[in-house]
Formats: C-alpha cells, structure tokens, sequence
C-alpha cells in the first residue's frame, strides 16, 4: 500500500519525471550552457525558457507530455547547471537559445519563455526572427522589468549556506509569491535549485544575474513573425495589458488563458498548461 505521502502525488506527474531528458551541453561565447531535451527528434522542434531565478528543470514534469515536438529546455547563463558571466545581456541570452536550437539542429523551432524567459524570446524573435517560427510568452507584463530582475536588485546580498538541502528547500520562494504551490512539485523544483559545495548547500543561480531590459512595450513592435501570450488569470498580465499587447503587434495575437493559474503556472495549474500549450501548438503558427 503506498504512504499518504506517495499517495498525494498523481500518476501522472510520476510519469512525466520518470521520462529522464538527455543532458546536453553547449559552448556560446566563452560559457557553458547546460540542456535538456525530449523527444524524437523527427519531431518540430520546441524550446522552453525558465524564468529569472529559475532553470530547466522547472519543465521537468511538464516536457515530456508535449508529445507533439521535440522539446529542449536550456539554462540560460547564470543559471542552473549552465556557466556564469560577469554581465548578462538580454541579447546574449538569445543568442545562447539560438545556439542551443542549432546544436540540436532544430529547424526553425517555436520558442516559449516564462516570465524573464519571455524577454529572451522576444529578443529571439526580435534579433534572429529567420532562426524560429515563432515566439511565446507565459505571464510577462508589458510595463515594467522582469519581477525576477526588481527582487534581486532590491535584495544585493550572496546567497546564504544551508547545512543541509532539506533546510535549503525549506526557504524556497517564488517572485512573485503566489499562494498555491503543489507541494510535489515544488519539492522536486527546490531540490534540482541546489548546489552543494565546501561550506553546504546554496541555490545555484548566480545572484548578479539582474539587469535593465528593454520593455515588452518596445520589444512587441519589433517582431516580424508570430507571437502568441499565455494569460494567467491571477497572474500579472491583465485583460487590458493582453489587449494593449495585440495592439502592438503585426497581424493576430493569439492569447490563451489559463484559468487560476497563478504568476507560475508550472507550479500551481502544470495540467492547465500543458493543455494550453498542446492546443496552441496543434494550430500554431501555421494558421497564425
């Protein structure tokens, strides 16, 4: 019989981590990126971008249902298992995409970023608009910098030691804080956050990582190619902030709304998620 614990997890996400991705990595101007892929790689090719903070495992349980592509998930620079930088550039962090994309020898893949993930992948359809198909955004507001970016440069002190992981995960927050976090989820997430070294176990993103990035606002107009939003209902994109965003662009914006689905949505609705994105994806863009 399983413990109340064991219980407590569906079946399905204990699918989803046991489809292990192949670890792969990649050289893009002097740093090291770390990847994970899935899938066949007869299939379109799908890129996910984690948020700030973040890192490719955040996708872990939700990558392997998009059965439809061959999906890759990278860490960006400054980030999970990828290498660090003395400066991190909205543009450069494109570029590791496209490279990640042309290392896999994905043609022409959709690319979909979260939160911070979403600056990077309109900067990719911005600066290298013939390397996707199209773009993506979960949750990014128009108006402002990446939430990620305005905590950590309010913050400005090092990571803290813990003695033990357990500890560690213990701290684990989100930015924004959002109040439904499955507890599953969230234990496989904060514990693929750490590293351990000498003095214990710190979170693995680099704490400089924060920037000034240009607006959606001006990224928007810029885009040549197709670009869809994924809105979350108690997230920070608003009905008024999707409409002003389809003003902005060429041609339609298709917007999926994920319903009570928080800022993170792989945390609190990951089956609302994974059903918006196969939807998408079964139409678009081809009919976009």
């Amino acid at each position: 019989m399983p413990t109340p614990d064991e219980a407590a997890v569906p079946e399905w996400f204990v699918q989803a981590i046991a489809t292990t991705p192949e670890h792969r990595e990649v050289e893009v101007e002097g740093a090291r990126v770390h990847y994970r892929v899935w899938g066949d790689r007869a299939l379109p090719g799908l890129v996910l971008v984690h948020g700030g903070a973040a890192h490719s495992g955040w996708w872990d349980h939700i990558a392997p249902q998009l059965h439809s592509h061959r999906v890759v998930a990278l860490d960006l620079t400054g980030h999970g298992d990828s290498g660090r930088r003395d400066a991190y550039d909205m543009k450069l962090w494109a570029r590791e995409v496209v490279a990640v994309a042309e290392a896999e020898e994905l043609d022409r893949p959709v690319v979909l970023g979260h939160s911070l993930g979403g600056w990077v992948a309109l900067t990719v359809g911005v600066e290298s608009p013939d390397a996707v198909a199209a773009v993506a955004v979960i949750d990014s507001p128009i108006d402002r910098q990446p939430p990620e970016d305005e905590r950590l440069r309010d913050r400005k002190r090092p990571h803290r030691s813990y003695p033990t992981a357990e500890e560690a995960m213990a701290r684990f927050r989100t930015i924004p804080t959002q109040d439904v976090l499955l507890p599953y989820v969230l234990e496989h997430i904060a514990r693929g956050s750490l590293r351990h070294d000498s003095d214990g176990w710190r979170w693995k993103f680099d704490p400089n990582f924060w920037g000034t990035r240009p607006l959606l606002v001006q990224l928007l107009p810029q885009l040549a190619g197709p670009v869809a939003l994924f809105r979350c209902e108690k997230g920070l994109v608003t009905q008024e902030m999707a409409t002003e965003m389809a003003a902005l662009v060429e041609g339609h914006l298709p917007v999926v709304d994920l319903p009570d689905a928080g800022h993170h949505p792989m945390l609190d609705r990951p089956l609302t998620l994974v059903a918006g994105v196969r939807t998408l994806l079964a139409v678009w863009p081809a009919g976009a």
